[in-house]
This record gives C-alpha cells, sequence and structure tokens, in this order.
C-alpha cells in the first residue's frame, strides 16, 4: 500500500495539485486549499487533475512539459490502479489499515467505506479505466498525435510497428502488462471487428520484431562506437553534439530494456540472444564517462549559448507579441533577465549554477497559456515555445545533466531481471570478441542505486545485496577468465624455461661429443629431439600459434579493465584490478605447490632447484601482465611467496614450506637415521648408501649447496623457522629417551664417573650397562638432524648476505661481541636474532628453549645437572662399542664415517651447551669431563689387540678430535692432556691407507 501511496505522490510536482490546487494554474478563481493526503482524496485529486486537464491545450512540440506531465499523470493513475488490482489480499490490508488509522486518531477513518467500495469497483481495472477515461479521449489523443514531431513517422503510421515497441508496457518494475491482450480485451464489447487486425499484428510482432530489434541493436552499436571515438578525439564537440549524445543513451537504453523484458517463446531464440550486448553497454558507458570528464566543455559551451543567443532570440521574439498580459510579461522578463545575466566569470570562478526556479517558471507560465481561455495562448506562438524548449534544454546542461542520464541512459531496472542480466553476460563472454567490453556489466551494477526511495527503506538491503552480488559474480568471472589465460602463459613459458635447465644440456654434449669422435649417428627412426628456441623461428608470419593466441586474448580481456579503474555501488567502492589481484593470488598459490609435485605415499617431490627456476619464470611472465593493465604484479609476487613461507596460506591450504618440511623429515632424515643415506661433510651434502634396493631420489640433488640455497630462497627465514621447530620436536623426543635410558642406569653410571681412571672397575661395571647401542643411536639421530639443520643455516646466511647485505652486518658486529659467559638472557637474545639471519651460534637457542620448555615441575636443576652429566658419561663409556660396527669405517671421500656417528661430534657439542645452559652450569668444565672419561675408555682399546673392537678402532678414535675441532669450548691443548696426539696421527694415517685413488 506503501508503494501505491508512493506513486501518487511521486508526480505530484507534476500535477501542481496535490497540496496546493491553482498553484500553477487557476481555472476556478478559488483559493488555494489544503488537503488532506488519504488514498480516497489522492484518487479524487487525480481524477479532479485529469478532469481540469481537459479544457487544456496539449502539444508535446509546442508545451512541452506540460504535455509530459499529463501523459505521465495518465500513466501514473493507471500503473497504481491496475497494482492496487494485483494484490490478493486487498481486504485483509485495508482492515489492517482502518486499525491502525483508529489507534492513532481514536476513530475509525470516515472514507473507509468509499475505500472497501472503490476496491471493489476497480476488480476489473481496465474496464473501469476505459469508462472513467472516455471524457478525456479528444485530449490524450491530441497529445499523442502530437508525438508525430518527435517519434518517427513510420513508427506511428505502421500499426505493426507500433505493436513491435509497444508489446509489453511496464507497469511497475518487473510488473509489465502485454498490450496487445489488453486491446483484444478493450476490444471484444465495442470494436469486435477490429479483433482479428490485432491478432494479425500479434502475429507479424512475434515473428518479426525480433529480427528488427537486433537489426537496430547492431546499427546502434556501430553508431555509438563511431560517436565514442569522435568524442574521444575531438571532446570540444561534446558543447554542440550533446544532445545527439542523449539521443544516443536514450534509442540504446531502450533496446537494452526491451531485450531484457521480451524473451518469448519463439521459433527464433536466436533474434533474442544477443552476444553482443557488453559492446553497447561498454559504449553507453564511455559516453557517460566523457560527459562526467569534460563537464567544464558542456558548460562553458551552453553558457555563451544561452546569454548569446537564447537571451537574445527570446528578447526579439517577446517584443514580436501583440498580446502580453502582465504576468505572462513579468515571466517572460525575468526569463531574458535570467539569462542576459550568466557570464563566464561565474564558470571560471567555479561557481554552481542552479536554474530549476528558470526551468518551473516556463512550466507555470506553460499551465498559464494552455488553458483554453487564457489571455495568452501558447500555440499562437510557436516561435516563443521553440525558444523557450530549446533554452530550457540547454539549462539542463548546466546543472541537471546528471538528472538528463538517469532519464535517458537508468539501466537500473535491470536489478530485477538478475538472471536474464546474469544470461546476457554468459553470452557476452563467450564471444572472443566481446571480453575487452565485458567489465560494463558491474559498471551498470552501480545504477542499481537509483532504484531507491525513501518511502521503501525495507528495499534498501535486499537491492544492495543483489547489486553487490550481481557486480562481484561478473568480476570474478572476468577476473576468473583472465587469470586462466595469465597462468597459461606462464606455464608455456615455464616450459620453454625448463628445455634450458643444465640438466637436459648431457643429450647435446653426448650427441656433440660422439660427432667429434665419429661415432655412429642414430637410425633414421630416432626423431632428433628439437633445440631449445625453434619455436622462435617462422617461416610466414601469418602463421599463429598457440602462445601468439593466448596473448590477443589476454590483450582482449584486460582492455575491459580500463573502462574505470575504480566505481562506487552501494557506498562500496569498487576496484576491478583488485579481483584480479585476488584471483591471481589464489591460482598462484595453487600453481607452486601443485609445481612442487608431492607424493606423500611415495616421497616424491620437485627438486628445490627446479622449483625455485620455475617460479622464476612464472614471475618474469607476470611481470609482463603489467604491460596490460594497470597492478601491482611486485605486490603480488610478494604477497603470494610470504604466504609460501608459512605452513598455510590465506585459506588454510598447505603451502611448499609444510610440504619440504614433510619431506626431508620423513624422506631424507629418516632414511639417514637409518644409514641408508650418509651426510657428507666434505661436500655438504647427504649421498647415497650403495645397497641393494635403489633408492626412489638422490640425496645429494636435494642436499647439497645448491639445493639447500633454493630452499633457503624458496621458504625463505620464516619457512626454515617452522622446519627448525619441527626438528626440534624431534630432537627433544630422542632427548627424552636418553633420559631414561640414564634413569634404567643410574646407579652404575654414577659409579663410573667416580672410577673412570679404573679400568679393572670401569670393566666390571661396562657389563652392568644396558642400551649403550640405543644410546648411541638416538644420539646419531641428534647428530644427524643438527647437521643438517647446520647445512640449512649456512644457505640461509648466503641468501640473507646476498638480498639485505646491510642488514647483516649489524647483525654480525652484534653477535661478535656477545660471550657465553655474559648475562645469559642478553646472550641467547642476541643469538636468536643471530640464527633467525642463519648466523652459526655457539650455543644453539632454539635447542636450549626447546630443552626448557620440556623440563617438568618435578625435578629439580640439581637433578637434570646431574643427568646430564651422566648422560655424557654413557655416551662416553658406549664408545668402544661403534668399533663392532662394520659400518664405522671412515671414509676420506666423503670425510665421514658410514653410519653417520661422525654426526655424534656435532650432537655432543650442540647438545651440552643447550643443557648447560638451561641449567646455568660452566659447559667447559662439563666437556672437559666427558673428554677425559672418553680418553681413558678409548685408551683401554688399545691394550688388547686381540679384541674384535680393534677392528676399527682408528676410526672411533678420529670421534675425539672431531668433537674438540667442532666445539667452541674445548681446544687440542685440552685433548692432549687426555689422548696422545700420536694416536690420532696414526689413525689418521691408517684411514687414509685404505683409500683407492682413482684418475678421471
Amino acid at each position: 500500500m506503501c508503494i501505491i501511496f508512493h506513486e501518487i505522490l511521486e508526480y505530484d510536482k507534476c500535477v501542481g495539485m496535490l497540496h496546493q490546487p491553482g498553484k500553477y494554474f487557476n481555472i476556478t478563481g478559488a483559493k488555494p486549499k489544503k488537503v488532506p493526503l488519504t488514498f480516497e482524496n489522492a484518487q479524487k485529486l487525480f481524477l479532479i487533475s485529469i478532469y481540469l486537464f481537459i479544457q487544456c491545450y496539449f502539444n508535446i512540440a509546442v508545451n512541452f512539459d506540460f504535455t509530459k506531465n499529463y501523459l505521465d499523470l495518465i500513466v501514473t493513475y493507471a500503473s497504481v490502479i491496475y497494482m492496487l488490482s494485483r494484490i490478493d489480499d486487498k481486504k485483509a490490508i485495508v482492515g489492517m489499515y482502518n486499525c491502525a488509522y483508529e489507534f492513532s486518531n481514536g476513530n475509525s477513518d470516515p472514507s473507509f467505506p468509499r475505500l472497501g467500495q472503490m476496491l471493489i469497483e476497480y476488480g476489473h481495472p481496465w474496464k473501469k479505466l476505459s469508462e472513467e477515461f472516455g471524457p478525456h479521449t479528444k485530449s490524450v489523443t491530441e497529445a499523442l498525435l502530437s508525438l508525430l514531431m518527435v517519434y518517427p513517422p513510420f513508427m506511428l503510421k505502421n500499426p505493426p510497428m507500433w505493436n513491435a515497441s509497444l508489446r509489453f508496457y511496464r507497469i511497475h518494475r518487473i510488473i509489465s502488462y502485454n498490450v496487445n491482450s489488453l486491446s483484444s480485451h478493450l476490444f471484444i464489447s465495442r470494436y469486435s471487428k477490429c479483433i482479428p487486425d490485432i491478432k494479425e499484428c500479434k502475429e507479424y510482432v512475434i515473428i518479426n520484431c525480433g529480427a528488427l530489434r537486433r537489426e537496430k541493436r547492431n546499427f546502434l552499436r556501430n553508431a555509438l562506437k563511431e560517436l565514442t571515438k569522435v568524442l574521444e578525439d575531438e571532446p570540444a564537440l561534446l558543447g554542440p553534439k550533446a544532445l545527439f549524445v542523449f539521443m544516443a543513451l536514450s534509442f540504446s537504453r531502450d533496446e537494452v530494456l526491451w531485450l531484457a523484458e521480451n524473451i518469448p517463446k519463439t521459433k527464433t531464440p536466436e533474434d533474442y540472444a544477443d552476444s553482443q550486448m557488453a559492446e553497447l553497454l561498454y559504449y553507453m558507458e564511455k559516453l557517460r564517462t566523457l560527459l562526467a570528464q569534460h563537464r567544464y566543455v558542456i558548460q562553458r559551451y551552453h553558457l555563451q549559448y544561452l546569454s548569446q543567443y537564447d537571451a537574445l532570440a527570446l528578447n526579439d521574439t517577446i517584443q514580436g507579441m501583440y498580446v502580453c498580459p502582465e504576468e505572462e510579461s513579468v515571466l517572460m522578463s525575468s526569463f531574458v533577465s535570467t539569462l542576459s545575466a550568466m557570464s563566464l566569470k561565474h564558470l571560471d570562478a567555479g561557481e554552481e549554477f542552479d536554474l530549476k526556479p528558470f526551468r518551473l517558471d516556463w512550466l507555470r507560465l506553460q499551465a498559464y497559456t494552455s488553458i483554453g481561455k487564457a489571455p495568452l495562448s501558447l500555440k499562437d506562438y510557436p516561435e516563443l515555445a521553440t525558444v523557450m524548449n530549446m533554452a530550457q534544454f540547454h539549462t539542463r546542461m548546466m546543472d541537471n545533466v546528471n538528472e538528463l542520464l538517469c532519464e535517458t541512459a537508468d539501466l537500473s531496472i535491470l536489478c530485477f531481471h538478475a538472471r536474464v542480466f546474469e544470461k546476457l553476460f554468459s553470452q557476452s563472454s563467450e564471444d572472443v570478441s566481446m571480453q575487452r567490453y565485458l567489465t560494463a556489466f558491474p559498471v551498470i551494477c552501480s545504477h542499481f542505486s537509483q532504484r531507491l526511495h525513501i518511502l521503501c527503506p525495507e528495499e534498501t538491503e535486499d537491492i544492495e545485496n543483489q547489486s553487490l552480488k550481481l557486480c562481484v559474480t561478473f568480476l570474478e568471472e572476468i577476473s576468473r577468465q583472465t587469470c586462466t589465460v595469465v597462468l597459461e602463459i606462464c606455464a608455456e613459458q615455464y616450459n620453454l624455461h625448463e628445455k634450458l635447465l643444465p640438466k637436459h644440456s648431457a643429450e647435446t654434449i653426448s650427441t656433440a661429443r660422439n660427432k667429434k669422435l665419429k661415432k655412429s649417428l642414430p637410425k633414421k627412426a630416432d626423431v632428433p629431439k628439437e633445440k631449445p628456441g625453434t619455436e622462435s623461428l617462422r617461416k610466414d608470419k601469418v602463421i599463429v600459434t598457440n602462445l601468439d593466441k593466448m596473448h590477443q586474448a589476454l590483450t582482449e580481456l584486460c582492455t575491459s579493465y580500463s573502462i574505470c579503474a575504480d566505481f562506487t555501488v552501494f557506498k562500496h567502492i569498487i576496484v576491478p584490478a583488485e579481483f584480479l589481484l585476488a584471483q591471481l593470488e589464489i591460482r598462484l598459490n595453487k600453481v607452486i605447490v601443485q609445481m612442487a609435485n608431492y607424493n606423500q605415499r611415495t616421497h616424491e617431490i620437485a627438486r628445490p632447484s627446479d622449483l625455485l627456476a620455475g617460479i622464476q619464470a612464472y614471475v618474469t611472465s607476470l611481470h609482463s601482465l603489467s604491460c596490460y593493465v594497470n597492478i601491482d604484479v611486485t605486490r603480488l609476487v610478494k604477497s603470494v611467496l610470504l604466504q609460501q613461507m608459512q605452513p598455510l596460506d590465506s585459506y588454510g591450504a598447505q603451502t611448499i614450506t609444510t610440504l619440504y618440511t614433510n619431506w626431508f623429515l620423513e624422506g631424507l632424515l629418516r632414511q639417514a637415521s637409518s644409514a641408508l643415506i650418509v651426510h657428507c661433510p666434505t661436500t655438504q651434502c647427504f649421498v647415497n648408501q650403495n645397497t641393494e634396493n635403489e633408492q626412489s631420489f638422490h640425496a645429494e640433488e636435494y642436499s647439497d649447496i645448491c639445493g639447500l640455497r633454493s630452499l633457503a630462497e624458496l621458504i625463505g627465514p620464516f619457512g626454515l623457522k617452522f622446519l627448525n621447530e619441527n626438528l626440534m620436536w624431534h630432537i627433544i623426543s630422542q632427548v627424552g629417551e636418553l633420559k631414561k635410558l640414564v634413569s634404567d642406569n643410574m646407579d652404575a653410571l654414577v659409579q663410573m664417573r667416580a672410577n673412570y681412571d679404573n679400568p679393572e672397575a670401569m670393566s666390571d661395571l661396562q657389563k652392568k650397562l644396558t642400551g649403550s647401542e640405543n644410546v648411541l643411536k638416538r644420539m646419531t639421530i641428534v647428530g644427524v638432524i643438527l647437521s643438517f639443520r647446520s647445512m640449512i643455516q649456512d644457505a640461509l646466511e648466503e641468501i640473507m648476505d646476498r638480498h639485505c647485505p646491510f642488514l647483516m652486518r649489524p647483525i654480525k658486529c652484534l653477535k661478535d661481541f656477545i660471550y657465553p659467559d655474559g648475562d645469559i638472557k642478553v646472550t641467547l637474545g642476541v643469538y636468536e636474532m643471530a640464527s633467525a639471519a642463519g648466523l652459526p651460534c655457539e650455543i644453539d637457542p632454539a635447542l636450549v628453549s626447546a630443552i626448557a620448555n620440556m623440563q617438568t615441575d618435578n625435578s629439580s636443576i640439581e637433578e637434570e645437572f646431574k643427568i646430564t652429566c651422566l648422560l655424557l658419561v654413557f655416551i662416553a663409556v658406549s664408545l668402544p662399542t661403534l668399533c663392532l660396527d662394520p659400518n664405522s669405517f671412515y671414509s676420506r671421500e666423503h670425510g665421514g664415517h658410514q653410519n653417520n656417528i661422525h654426526c655424534l661430534a656435532t650432537a655432543v657439542n650442540h647438545l651440552a651447551a643447550a643443557m648447560f645452559t638451561v641449567q646455568r652450569k660452566n659447559i667447559q668444565t662439563q666437556l672437559q669431563e666427558f673428554l677425559k672419561v672418553a680418553s681413558s675408555i678409548l685408551l683401554q682399546l688399545g691394550q688388547n689387540v686381540e679384541r674384535v673392537e680393534i677392528k676399527n678402532r682408528d676410526s672411533v678414535y678420529l670421534l675425539l678430535h672431531m668433537i674438540v675441532e667442532q666445539s667452541p669450548f674445548l681446544s687440542q691443548d685440552m685433548l692432549e692432556m687426555c689422548f696422545p696426539y700420536v694416536l690420532l696421527r696414526n689413525a689418521y694415517r691408517e684411514v687414509h691407507k685404505t683409500f683407492i685413488h682413482t684418475m678421471g
């Protein structure tokens, strides 16, 4: 009901009588009277207004505003009555209205019975309306026939074409009425002979109107394109040709809305499917943009036109009038003075023009001079009407261009035809030639806010949600298509780049070598492999490659983003390029993860160096995107790569940081703990053991210097921090098991610690120990993990030095001034910063933190210190058992032992330093004690040359030297005090004797 009242009130300024009858014209001479606004009074005022209009003269070419408002009034009244008939629960709504009125005023509405009677009478609206408008036939006919001066004559003279243009008439938003059905219904009782003609026209329309409108849209597309190009080249033409711009927008708007509202079931559905609608909408928006950009040009032209031509022409016309009453004379004199007073100075000073009073006075003058008995009849002075109508349009170009655009190019009604709008977008997006115009669809959504009205506030949220939903849907689809093409180009460039990797050069080198040695060439059946770069050789420029087609498609899609950098939809600023960036960010994250080729079942993954080369190829291709559309590719790449440095990306998916962390822990380090893979200090990598079962990967390809540098480049400090946290978790789990073994052998270890220099007592106590091999095995695992961590820290340091040397220098300088003997909190803080940058530290802060977190509340620091000391004793007294393992042999080629026991040196130094730091004890003192116990036990191996342990005794001796060499707290002098250096020299000589020297 509110909507109906809204429709009644919407034209009050046009009628000029709803609140002040006689304001615009006074036929009866009665004084203006305030009219209470009820539904019955509103209906009466409508009918009275229309009745008063019966005595007036109407001609669209003379009194344009007056005639237009009269026709709008009739249309509005008929629409309201028809809408009222469409309400199913009219009686319930009227009853609720009466109850509300009674609650508010204390008594029922006096006009309530009449309102109920009216609802009954208008149960069949068209029949009742045809009776009411019988006396108005002359006035309506006169007004309609005057349209011959405006509409193309053939539209009015050719009935089929007239029906084609008025097949469906919109009553309100999505409520339409079929004109043909209405005509047949009305003519049955009075003009039954006309029914066959109407049916014939209807059939003609159904068959031909689709094709007619399709051709009209094709014509308008070309016309708007040419008009846009001309005005872009010569914006000054917007002044004299502004009317043609509005005409073009109006014609185009009508065709778009006709197609949206008229999609019947016919034998020619292709006439109602327009895959080129995007182009028409695009040029409509272009023209709107041009009008907004060059507002000053339009105002300057029309200001001079008004002051230097319209004012003079109007003055000459007024001077030639032989009858001019006083009131009309005052109005016309004010017209001339208003136009003459306008100057370019006001425009250049930035003053805002408000010429609404001028147009309102002209409307009032039309009302005065259009009634039957007016002393001054406007139809007798067509020159005056022509000049004033032209001046009225010129004034609107000064201060009312936006309203003119709403009248001529408003497509906001499409928000109520969402499915049709989406279908038109889908059809256009499938046409490659239309992709450059697709952004026009989301821009149209910015018009939808014009559908709001203060009397219908409940619609605001729904229309806003619908507008944003359509806008986002369109932009996401455009971005998805653009992103797909971009990534296809990147993938093609990656394939070309992959052919240039060093690993593919072996075949070329082999072929060249065989050719030089004149060996047999391959058989003719073997097709020679194409060399990289052959794809760039073209014998004919007409040949178009797949990459050319993709670049062409990318050009088309990116051109669509040029229509506007941003636009507003219900106070939401929409930036189309940001949708593309968001889509690229999502897809690029997925592509990078896919390029890693991680297989959890088979533990296969791409080499870090290969993945890095692939990402660099993608990034290089992505930077070319900025040549097509104005987006910040650098920000995109940084955002994606920073997400890949975290365990999960912004959407909760796994990243390459998680994949490589899982692979190194489960694939490489797990096999290294079983001695299937050996840590090689000489080449600073892990290598595969020669076993019967062939490994699924070559460890050196992933853990060499190049591979770890690439890993550090890919996942950065944040990713390596996550990797280190997982490494620390595995180390702590081993430390926990080691403490349990120490607790199980507590009594024997305490006695060994006190009697380490007594061979007989040590021999008896060693027999009581259990789990010696288990202790060494777990310490070896810890050492392997810490050796791997040291390698990735070195790689990170080099990467940080390369990317941010100015940051690394102060960190190194600060680290050099810190000593472990100082304040331990300050020391650990500096070490933590240095470790995050990849610098090696005397005390590992990550290991210290992990060990401190595993301390239980039940154990005291002294108990923990005792267990740590006994753990070192346990390790020292267990060293002789290593001689029993044949894989304990030292390999000069690898610079370590075949079973990774050389990693014990790293484990002892790092673990002891971290544990004693947590317990606030002197590290050097406790390591010296370990050195004494280990030296004493190992020296006993040389006393019995017949024992089995003597086999790999020399290789085990080297462990002491490695521990001292790697420790920042021990020195060679301390070692020589416990263990003769001559034994180490002889041990090195013995292990090097067995090394086989090869040439080539």
